[in-house]
């Protein structure tokens, strides 16, 4: 977490995003050993209660970073200058990485000695619709708060500038195009202005203004390309989740505090992808209906369990 924050404020990053990059990979994979171990210990999957879920979520989300590098490095930084391209992935990175901390922190030093301890599954969760459901729904949830938290961090690096972003293209990993009017999508210097003003002038006189651009784009495409992963995992995963309730409890929606705030959520992020598809919204709109998606997310998550009520009160807190 710390290396994407240097990186950031870093001229040379690309060594600082190398160390990043390792320390998620590291990340990604102690926690995905922890929750095979906790798998064989339990004779279970491990997304019995608050705390395993809580753990799941925090892979999940190293998991969305490292294939948000993966593209970056694949599609950005082998066309262009790093300098851009490293800033776009540490701000992602910087944005990410501490979220997944946060989530296993409270996840070991909040949550109750009890709840961390395996235990058998009780009766209602014994189905194979655990494994799918549940697994869906946290994967919606961390690629929500992913796409969520980027449309934050669009907010704030662009609260100074009410002027709408340049149009772009539909695919956020290909070079965009370049009109006098318009800054270049990817801050692509040829080599004859890069040889006639030199690189180095040029960019410390216009990475404030260009970069900030560049990057603001970045993440509001970035975040629509994420909540449009959620949003239909997030479906499949309330579709499963009625089917099991019908073999479980003989109906397929009781209006549930957990079903309803889902279906809450479902209904904010489906509002944010119709004003940007149907609509054409870019920039501040969206990103606004993204942000106020994120509380409603995490009460769906969290909060739900925090009242302890209702069919879904396997995770509660004591």
């Amino acid at each position: 977490m710390l290396f994407y924050w240097i990186a950031i404020g870093s001229v040379q990053t690309s060594k600082m995003i190398l160390i990043a990059r390792s320390s998620i990979l590291l990340s990604n994979a102690s926690l995905f050993i922890f929750l095979l171990l906790r798998w064989k210990e339990s004779g279970h999957f491990p997304l019995s209660n608050l705390y395993e879920s809580l753990i799941f979520l925090a892979w999940s989300l190293t998991v969305i970073q490292i294939v948000i590098e993966n593209k970056n490095t694949t599609n950005f930084i082998t066309r262009q200058s790093n300098s851009i391209a490293g800033k776009d992935s540490s701000f992602s990175g910087a944005i990410i990485a501490p979220s997944a901390l946060l989530t296993y922190a409270f996840a070991t030093f909040s949550l109750p000695i009890e709840m961390q301890k395996t235990s058998a599954l009780v009766p209602a969760l014994q189905s194979n619709w655990l494994v799918m459901h549940v697994t869906i729904m946290i994967l919606s949830y961390a690629a929500l708060i992913c796409g969520c938290l980027l449309s934050i961090a669009f907010l704030i690096i662009t609260r100074k500038d009410d002027a709408p972003l340049p149009r772009t293209q539909s695919n956020l990993f290909v070079e965009g195009n370049s009109s006098p009017n318009n800054v270049p999508n990817n801050f692509i210097l040829n080599s004859t202005l890069d040889n006639s003003i030199g690189f180095n002038s040029l960019k410390a006189t216009n990475l404030s203004s260009i970069g900030i651009t560049s990057i603001a784009k970045n993440l509001d495409n970035l975040s629509y390309r994420i909540l449009g992963i959620g949003f239909p995992l997030l479906t499949i995963g309330i579709l499963s989740g009625s089917v099991w309730a019908n073999e479980a409890w003989g109906s397929y929606w009781s209006w549930d505090p957990k079903e309803t705030w889902a279906l809450l959520t479902w209904l904010v992020f489906a509002i944010y992808l119709h004003t940007r598809l149907t609509k054409g919204w870019e920039g501040r709109k969206p990103a606004i209906i993204a942000s106020f998606g994120f509380i409603i997310v995490w009460i769906c998550f969290i909060g739900v369990n925090l009242l302890g009520k209702g069919l879904h009160s396997y995770g509660w807190l004591s």
